[in-house]
């Protein structure tokens, strides 16, 4: 699948260090590409505005050939992606080659810097995590029977587990700062509402019941890795409850329409069609995209990805069990 429009946000003057790391499913953070393979709302330009906000350009992707310079961060995103290596196997680039990419870089950093540099601009860095939404959208976008050989207790205990073996790998490098954002009612998108026909156009509960269960045990890890990990501070921002919000309030955010995405076909204009280039090609364009909440069948307009943004950057809708950290409180003194 691939994003059919959105406009990219430069930021201003650079900043003195290496330390901005983008581990995420989707091309977002500090990164000016366009063009995603991703079915996943928490995607560009969610993460383009607090590039913006720290007054950071837009960073390339790691494999981009010539982008080996990161003196303003690495981004090693792969839209579609999952921390499980099971998740559009084939198409995208799973979590944990992620990590081996960043551990590529690590290397070469260690190089140019020295170790002793190098430590400290790797102990500076802020890691943003968008992980998760594809591994529990997938199964009824694929068709796959994976669901049916394990409960959805263990299925996210998977997820968890990856995601767990990423973080702590990070931080015994040197990382101390993380960003996460947890995931969205995934049931209630337009393109899962229009699934199962016989719903009516109802949130698919299965999808939105899996995104809860993982939120609760993102939770609870994050302030169990607080306690246990010296140094670890972390940001969660609450995607889900702030989108959810929006979906059923829309006119409180100064959006018409909460659940009707503007671009596509069918119910919600859930049918993923945009742009015509897809097996469906008839689709329909809102006049207006700044007054939807959705763009198309599972990503935000613009207005909503700066809405969301700029509460994760002031730490408005913060979930975090204890210490409140904001994005911005992360990038203040670098």
């Amino acid at each position: 699948m691939e994003r059919p429009t959105s406009s990219s946000r430069p930021g201003g003057s650079p900043t003195a260090a290496w330390c901005r790391i983008s581990l995420v499913t989707t091309v977002t953070l500090l990164t000016n590409r366009l063009h995603v393979t991703d079915a996943n709302p928490s995607s560009f330009p969610f993460f383009s505005f607090p590039a913006e906000y720290a007054g950071l350009p837009l960073i390339p992707p790691y494999l981009q050939p010539g982008a080996r310079r990161w003196r303003h961060g690495a981004n090693f995103a792969s839209a579609g992606a999952g921390a499980l290596a099971e998740t559009f196997r084939g198409s995208v680039i799973d979590l944990k080659t992620q990590l081996s990419h960043f551990k590529e870089a690590e290397n070469q950093l260690r190089k140019e810097l020295g170790e002793a540099k190098a430590e400290l601009t790797i102990s500076r860095g802020v890691y943003m995590f968008s992980i998760g939404s594809n591994d529990y959208m997938s199964p009824f976008l694929t068709n796959s029977t994976i669901l049916s050989s394990y409960s959805r207790s263990k299925y996210a205990g998977m997820v968890m587990g990856n995601l767990t073996t990423v973080i702590k790998e990070i931080y015994g490098i040197g990382g101390r700062k993380f960003g996460f954002m947890n995931l969205p009612p995934l049931g209630c998108l337009p393109g899962m509402r229009i699934i199962k026909a016989e719903q009516r156009g109802r949130c698919l509960e299965e999808a939105s019941s899996l995104a809860k269960l993982h939120n609760h045990a993102l939770s609870k890890l994050l302030a169990k890795l607080e306690h246990q990990l010296t140094g670890f501070k972390y940001s969660l921002y609450d995607f889900n409850g702030n989108l959810r919000h929006r979906m059923n309030h829309p006119r409180r955010y100064g959006f018409k329409a909460g659940k009707v995405a503007c671009c596509g076909t069918g119910r919600y204009r859930g049918v993923y069609s945009c742009g015509g280039k897809r097996i469906v090609k008839e689709f329909e364009l809102c006049e207006s995209p700044g007054e939807h909440l959705f763009w198309d069948s599972f990503h935000l307009t613009e207005r909503a990805y700066e809405q969301l943004a700029h509460q994760m950057w002031n730490g408005d809708g913060i979930h975090s069990s204890s210490n409140l950290h904001s994005l911005k409180f992360f990038f203040e003194g670098l």
